[in-house]
């Protein structure tokens, strides 16, 4: 049920993959989605998708949203129009890391990603 956040904020090290999050009244809507990053390390970079599913099982072969690479702390927007898709009823966040250069070879990152109707997101602007 949104609004709420498909990944609640963690620390990883690795690539990996948040819990599905069941989309209840928001199937079939546009949703704003919101990347948040809060903690990085130089010379490193992150990829940050969202995969649809209609039974937890299958996630398709590819995502129903993607947010462009990231270097940098700070928060990114997208919309994720689930209109011409109304079946998917899951979400789940899929993240992959890169890191290069001298030090520590393994990348870490501190983010959250949040969700939340779109018209919600509009009608508090408005007000």
């Amino acid at each position: 049920m949104l609004p709420d956040f498909l990944l609640p904020e963690r620390i990883v090290r690795e690539d990996g993959a948040g819990p599905e999050i069941d989309l209840a009244d928001a199937k079939g809507t546009v949703v704003s989605l919101s990347l948040g990053i809060t903690r990085i390390i130089e010379q490193e970079s992150l990829d940050v998708s969202v995969w649809g599913s209609v039974d937890k099982t299958d996630w398709g072969t590819k995502p129903v949203a993607s947010f462009p690479q990231k270097f940098y702390c700070g928060t990114y927007t997208l919309l994720l129009d689930l209109t011409q898709r109304p079946e998917i009823q899951y979400l789940r966040v899929q993240w992959k890391m890169n890191r290069w250069g001298r030090g520590e070879s393994k990348p870490l990152f501190g983010f959250y990603v949040f969700a939340r109707p779109f018209g919600v997101q509009l009608a508090s602007a408005i007000t």
